[in-house]
């Protein structure tokens, strides 16, 4: 790469976490993360008093058993891996561009390091150029235009003069691969029966019919993957999973898959959240816990999770190339 003056700031956005694993600390961060009329299509006037007078009184005490179970050392595993994956991510781009400033750092929607703060400091650094990468492979109004309102109130204040902004990777080639290579390490119980399961995080159905594209582009995903692994309509089930609230969400979900498989004569699943760019309490609190309990209880077998693609050399390396593909495209 020809050496530019140039100074590219890469920030990897992630949903968010609470600060601890405490009531006091999940109820701010759900507040935040509820609040917003994108998370939650509701009209505020209806929304708010629900959501302060019967659900932030209750609900957070009841999440921190949960919470504490997927718990490290200091922080949740969204933040720490967000940051590892920020940090290889910029060591990568160090090694193939030498000669180029380009800083890599990870940032929240919701909760801490909140967006705000990392683009101030980048910004105070000089930094000329940005890229807002949020790790939602797939587009969805709950996730992906949310996290673009923010970076807009951000850039209010800043004196950023470049910007840009990816809205989805469902179907980049690096993004397939490094799905299609977890998967295959566990091939040996795709050969003996295991029925692959995509997971991806349910939307209300209204969004969709709205013209939301999310679910679209989830299948195409699904698609894409097991196509690479050869597999037949047969032989994998989409589904999706958090439902939230008495209104239909996207079908089937994968509660409902789980516990009919084994009925269908399914004794083994192998279970992947795509729609997870990092592990967290979806997925291994819901995931690898409450679903493996209702597949087990229902008759099942073998329940194998697949980890999310996390901090690993293939989403590094993934990551790495859409970072190339939009800050480095005037270029080619």
């Amino acid at each position: 790469m020809a050496k530019t003056d140039k100074q590219l700031a890469v920030i990897l956005l992630n949903l968010g976490t609470p600060d601890a694993p405490t009531a006091p600390a999940i109820r701010r961060y759900l507040a935040e993360f509820l609040s917003d009329s994108r998370v939650v299509s509701v009209p505020h006037f209806i929304w708010l008093p629900i959501l302060y007078l019967f659900i932030l009184p209750f609900r957070p005490r009841k999440l921190v058993h949960k919470y504490r179970f997927i718990w490290g050392t200091h922080e949740g595993p969204i933040r720490n891996i967000t940051r590892a994956l920020a940090e290889k991510t910029q060591q990568l781009l160090s090694r193939r561009h030498q000669e180029s400033n380009i800083t890599v750092r990870s940032a929240m929607t919701y909760g801490e390091p909140s967006l705000e703060k990392v683009i101030g400091e980048l910004d105070g650094q000089g930094n000329t150029d940005f890229l807002f990468l949020p790790l939602y492979p797939q587009y969805a109004n709950a996730t992906t235009a949310a996290t673009l309102n923010r970076v807009s109130l951000a850039l209010l204040s800043g004196t950023i003069p470049n910007f840009r902004f990816t809205s989805n990777y469902h179907k980049h080639p690096a993004y397939i691969h490094a799905l299609t290579k977890s998967i295959e390490r566990y091939s040996r119980y795709l050969a003996s029966g295991a029925r692959l399961i995509f997971s991806f995080h349910g939307i209300p159905q209204a969004q969709a019919d709205r013209g939301d594209p999310y679910a679209d582009q989830c299948r195409r995903t699904a698609d894409l993957v097991a196509h690479n692994l050869g597999l037949t309509d047969g032989e994998w089930t989409l589904a999706f999973q958090s439902r939230f609230g008495p209104a239909k969400w996207l079908h089937p979900y994968t509660s409902e898959v789980l516990a009919s498989l084994p009925d269908e004569g399914v004794s083994e699943v192998l279970m992947i959240c795509p729609g997870f760019a990092t592990d967290c309490l979806e997925t291994i609190e819901e995931i690898g816990q409450l679903n493996r309990g209702i597949f087990l209880r229902a008759g099942g077998k073998n329940f194998r999770y697949v980890k999310a693609l996390n901090a690993t050399d293939d989403h590094v390396a993934m990551v790495a190339d859409i970072v190339d593909d939009h800050l480095f495209m005037d270029e080619r």
